[in-house]
């Protein structure tokens, strides 16, 4: 599965998946987000305990509406993407890697049973098909791979945001203040709290051949952490980056990425 995410690859099999993906996810609106949690997450419960469950049901659950899941189903699929994403952690159990492995699998058949059902393609799954359709089989799990993928890095990456914005409301309560009286700050607050503090602190990039980076020689096949965190908090890109501004002035976010590896679901993440 990892081998056929657009994310762990280069030219076509970067390049065909984000064709896809990347416009139908630019398409969906802030308005579009709002509309779908107010129906399937109505909050009648603020206690901590049901702001955690929240945080990592709710992104997985908007993203399974979007590609036309029924709301029966999101419980599930929450869950099973949880099993999963706890793979990727290098610590690790044998008894998480099983219930991955076993995740993956029962994930792809769901998938299966949706994409079969062409009449019932919702529009955004319609936006994201065709990057697909070369005429072979060989798409398909190419395909599910990469929508494994979406679910995957929203109920992380998106529960990490919401929790760090919510830490940042409770540690400065001028910032509560500030977002209660104007909700028209909230999409601010969302987007600082990504850069002073984002979900995602590292990825990592692998060289595809000998080269030199500052004044260091990196060879074929070596493997390079990138600390997006630190890049966020480099005062020659966002000055006094320390301080949690809600009106910073042209803020510049390395948390989703640069160029073409650059997230594609940075819009809705931050809806």
């Amino acid at each position: 599965m990892f081998g056929n995410l657009m994310r762990m690859n280069e030219g076509p099999r970067h390049q065909c998946p984000r064709h896809g993906i990347e416009p139908a996810l630019a398409s969906v609106s802030a308005a579009d987000i709002a509309t779908l949690v107010a129906h399937l997450f109505p909050i009648t419960d603020s206690s901590a305990d049901s702001l955690n469950s929240l945080m990592f049901k709710l992104p997985v659950s908007v993203l399974c509406r979007l590609l036309g899941f029924d709301d029966h189903q999101l419980d599930t699929l929450s869950a099973l993407t949880g099993n999963f994403v706890a793979c990727l952690s290098p610590l690790a159990s044998e008894l998480q890697l099983r219930s991955a492995d076993i995740a993956a699998t029962r994930l792809s058949q769901m998938f299966e049973v949706l994409l079969n059902d062409e009449a019932g393609h919702s529009a955004f799954l319609n936006a994201i098909c065709p990057a697909y359709r070369s005429g072979t089989q060989a798409d398909r799990p190419a395909l599910i791979a990469n929508l494994i993928g979406l679910l995957s890095q929203t109920r992380e990456a998106t529960a990490g945001l919401i929790g760090n914005a919510l830490v940042a409301l409770q540690q400065q309560p001028e910032l509560l203040e500030a977002v209660s009286r104007t909700p028209a700050l909230v999409p601010e607050l969302v987007a600082e709290a990504a850069r002073h503090d984002p979900s995602v602190q590292n990825t990592r990039r692998f060289v595809a051949k000998r080269c030199v980076i500052g004044n260091c020689t990196l060879q074929a096949a070596d493997t390079v952490l990138v600390l997006l965190a630190s890049a966020n908090r480099d005062p020659a890109i966002n000055p006094d980056p320390d301080c949690f501004l809600l009106n910073r002035p042209r803020r510049q976010n390395f948390s989703f990425g640069h160029g073409r590896h650059q997230c594609p679901g940075q819009q809705i993440a931050l809806a």
